[in-house]
């Protein structure tokens, strides 16, 4: 008996002694290099350890330095000068499963989005470390990292995992192409939903703060989004800068503020930006609210060759559409100013008033271009209930057909401008009158126009104008059919016998001043030239002498 007792004394000294050994020999470097080499020739992953280091003091803790790790025939998906592994009980059923992983000094790559993690743990701790993981539910590229993730169970191709909770922190980040510094990210993953629950970062030279969460399906809820002092560059248009937000399946803004925002692209600018926007949602290129609104202030706004000054804008978005409360801003150093509603039953934006004042316009060359383009979907009609003009300039540099207008003046009631996506006078009164005008190179003083429209016809019931010492009066019609059949009737007295020529019509062989008489029936249809649908009569007496000029097609006859 005391021959098998020193046996297995022996045996047991001898098993902690080769235990002893192996301790020590695992943490010189001979035994870091043989433990990767083992690991790697062994599995599927490739993996480079410099040093173990253990602590008694410590005992449930295993220090890895410059640690290398990732699939063979890959790029390492981690690098780290030191890595720590808190050990746990659980470990002897899963021996991958630590209470612990602490990451330091190093990056975690994961732009592969086949790679496969071994390890989980209770807790993983990140310290001035890396991240790019583009793949992952938290798209993320970081640097100088800093905080935690519990529990840490990565998927493949997501760092992060499935079901988490994490705090970081970072010195730089772009998070989901957004990029930041001084970046605090507060929140939970859970099943491919993702919950932010704190978010604050310097961003564009400003600040944002907020909470947001998505779900699995892509789907935003942004809970509250504050920006403050942003000054943000873009090198994209307007309308690629605003697409990735109209390619998501939808975003709800329950509140968003900015304050005192510029942003500038390519061919837009907005400066000194103080917007409020409460409870809307885009979603299929479309928005939804119930009792939602936006105000929105600045100084300047451009896009293209449109440029507002000063303009405010308060609405309110209900089911049923949009209340216009106000709409103001300075535009070619003059004003406008309006208000009204739009319904989505009909797709009808109602004017309740429209004032323009001031304005120094030139039209833009291919206005009448624009003028017989079909308007947006969600637009299908524009109706104006009171309308007034005070003291416009209005220029066309067309040479065409150049003309302008001084001082021009109007006011209109009950007007439709757009019908069935087009725009036109196609019911209302409407009344004009200006100071000074000239038409391709014909000065006329005091022009005035009132006209009458229903769905069938334009009445112009009063146009008069004084050329020269000389006054002319007119009367005519326009049908509202495709055709768009006009027909005029022009008296002149005392004007210019060639006061005509410069609007098209052929010379008249009687110099001098006298009267005339002008009968035209001609088309204003879209693809007719005015000149070739023109048939009419022109009689003119002068000096006791008469002509009389018969048109047809834009041709004379005898």
């Amino acid at each position: 008996m005391k021959f098998i007792g020193k046996f297995f004394l022996t045996l047991l000294l001898l098993i902690l002694l080769v235990l002893v050994v192996m301790y020590v020999l695992l943490q010189t470097s001979w035994g870091a290099d043989w433990t990767s080499r083992w690991i790697s020739d062994r599995t599927d992953y490739h993996l480079s350890v410099a040093k173990v280091e253990h602590d008694f003091s410590s005992p449930s803790h295993l220090i890895l330095s410059d640690v290398t790790f990732g699939h063979d025939g890959q790029p390492a998906v981690l690098v780290a000068k030191r890595v720590d592994l808190g050990f746990t009980l659980a470990q002897f059923s899963d021996p991958l499963q630590f209470d612990s992983v602490e990451l330091s000094g190093g990056a975690l790559n994961v732009s592969d989005s086949s790679v496969a993690w071994p390890l989980q743990a209770r807790r993983l701790q990140l310290s001035d470390m890396a991240i790019d993981s583009p793949h992952s539910v938290l798209p993320i590229s970081a640097q100088r990292v800093n905080g935690g993730v519990m529990p840490w169970q990565p998927g493949v191709g997501n760092v992060l995992g499935n079901n988490a909770s994490f705090q970081l922190s970072a010195s730089t980040m772009v998070l989901n192409g957004v990029p930041g510094s001084n970046v605090l990210l507060q929140g939970r993953i859970d099943n491919q939903r993702l919950v932010f629950s704190n978010v604050g970062a310097d961003l564009a030279r400003g600040s944002m703060t907020g909470n947001a969460e998505r779900d699995a399906q892509g789907n935003w809820r942004i809970a509250n989004l504050r920006l403050n002092d942003v000054r943000l560059q873009s090198a994209q248009s307007l309308t690629d800068f605003l697409q990735p937000l109209l390619n998501l399946p939808s975003v709800q803004f329950e509140r968003v503020d900015v304050t005192d925002a510029r942003l500038q692209g390519p061919d837009w600018a907005v400066t000194d930006l103080d917007l409020s926007l409460k409870d809307l949602t885009l979603r299929n290129g479309d928005w939804e609210s119930n009792g939602g609104s936006l105000s929105m202030n600045a100084s300047s706004f451009i896009n293209g060759q449109l440029e507002l000054n000063d303009p405010i804008v308060n609405m309110d978005f209900t089911p049923e559409g949009i209340n216009i409360s106000q709409f103001s801003s300075r535009w070619v150093n003059g004003l406008i100013r309006t208000k009204g509603q739009w319904l989505r039953s009909n797709k009808r934006l109602t004017l309740d008033e429209l004032v323009v004042a001031g304005l120094e316009y030139t039209l833009p060359t291919n206005w009448r271009d624009r003028w017989m383009q079909q308007l947006p979907g969600w637009l299908d009609s524009v109706a104006v209930t009171r309308f007034a003009a005070n003291r416009n300039l209005v220029i066309d540099i067309n040479p065409a057909f150049p003309f302008q207008m001084t001082a021009l003046d109007g006011n209109g009631s009950n007007l439709l401008m757009a019908r069935d996506h087009q725009w036109g006078i196609w019911a209302g009164a409407l009344n004009f009158n200006a100071a000074e005008a000239t038409f391709n190179r014909t000065d006329l003083r005091h022009p005035s126009l009132a006209l009458t429209a229903d769905s069938n016809q334009i009445n112009v019931t009063e146009m008069s104008a004084f050329a020269g010492e000389g006054m002319l009066e007119s009367l005519a019609t326009v049908s509202q059919q495709p055709a768009r059949a006009l027909s005029l009737t022009l008296n002149g007295r005392g004007v210019a016998t060639g006061l005509l020529h410069n609007w098209g019509w052929p010379a008249v062989p009687l110099p001098g001043t006298g009267s005339l008489q002008l009968k035209l029936d001609a088309s204003l249809a879209a693809a007719t030239p005015l000149r070739q649908s023109a048939s009419g009569t022109l009689s003119v007496n002068a000096n006791d002498q008469s002509v009389q000029q018969h048109l047809v097609n834009g041709e004379l006859r005898p």
